[in-house]
């Protein structure tokens, strides 16, 4: 799905205000959720990477680096998440196997995880954490901060500052997957991704913000100076335009295609017939390239990403104390927090 134009922060549409009792709804429907529900508690401590909006906002290389923080620590972490269009979420909860698996089955997201540290995907979040908690020192849990089913000891909101919070409107009149204020009052911290300003709603907040960039990996940066065409089918591609920019390529052409975009071969010809009439490299991210055909891949450059932060500190800051949180402890169930 492509957002809506009139998603955006700061433009003017009679659609939006046309949409609201529809958002009342939506937003009527999520507080009733939470308030039914009756939180597990996991006998490991669980870190959720959330966020406010429909579509990316950089979740992936944000459980990427905190993994990484974890396990520069000596702490063995399990990633769990829903497994978005794989056949296998909804089947009860699974182990991925890279090896095995493939998209259909669970997803771009988890195999791209897989890579990093075990990962499990389940519909049922309290059925994957009970399965991802054995072995593990904690869970890092990639989307669900509307999911009220799991207890979660840290809380963070990833938000792209490119696209900040839209036009602050809940779904479908704007981007919200619930009202800004009530996502931000059950967090612990927000990472803002990119460049530009830090939206008004959570700058109003004590929150802690912890800002910090896409970096592509030195892997890549042989392209500086080449002509590339890119294809992608990211939740904002001009965020891997912006990638390549920095690494001083010649952005040629750009195929973008909606969110987990299962590439077709005319897709990927058209591509590769792009590419080699301007005489350029045709690239594409690593959540892409895991969605192309094996016979495929190698036609495209993947331009793999990190994330750094703008204070280390921060962050040591912000997780230092979920050390001495990790360890087995009796799971037990949890009253719902009064909404």
């Amino acid at each position: 799905m492509k957002a809506p134009a009139f998603w955006q922060g700061g433009r003017r549409s009679l659609i939006a205000p046309a949409l609201s009792p529809a958002s009342w709804l939506w937003s009527a429907a999520t507080r009733l959720r939470r308030r039914r529900a009756n939180p597990w508690r996991a006998p490991v401590p669980v870190i959720c990477v959330g966020n406010l909006t429909a579509g990316g906002a950089g979740k992936t290389p944000t459980v990427a680096a905190l993994a990484g923080w974890f396990q520069a620590q000596g702490k063995t972490v399990h990633i769990l998440l829903r497994g978005h269009g794989g056949s296998l979420s909804s089947r009860g909860a699974h182990r991925v196997d890279p090896d095995s698996h493939g998209v259909a089955e669970v997803g771009d997201e988890a195999l791209l995880h897989a890579r990093i540290a075990p990962t499990f995907i389940a519909a049922d979040r309290v059925a994957g954490a009970k399965l991802a908690a054995e072995g593990a020192d904690l869970i890092l849990m990639d989307d669900g901060h509307q999911n009220p089913t799991l207890v979660r000891d840290l809380s963070i909101i990833v938000v792209d500052l490119g696209f900040g919070l839209g036009n602050g409107r809940v779904i479908p009149a704007g981007p919200l997957r619930e009202p800004a204020a009530e996502g931000l009052a059950r967090a612990n911290a927000v990472i803002a991704i990119g460049n530009g300003m830090v939206p008004d709603a959570i700058a109003r907040t004590s929150l802690p913000v912890l800002k910090a960039h896409i970096v592509p990996d030195r892997s890549a940066m042989d392209l500086a100076g080449q002509r590339v065409v890119a294809m992608t089918g990211i939740g904002r591609p001009e965020k891997f335009v912006e990638t390549l920019l920095e690494m001083r390529t010649q952005v040629m052409d750009l195929l973008a295609h909606s969110d987990h975009h299962v590439f077709s071969g005319d897709d990927i010809l058209r591509a590769v017939d792009r590419a080699g009439t301007l005489e350029a490299v045709a690239v594409t991210t690593a959540k892409d390239h895991v969605r192309l055909p094996h016979d495929s891949r190698e036609l495209f450059r993947v331009i793999d990403i990190h994330l750094e932060f703008q204070r280390p500190d921060l962050l040591d800051a912000l997780l230092t104390p979920m050390l001495g949180q990790t360890g087995r402890r009796q799971p037990q169930l949890q009253q719902p927090e009064p909404i």
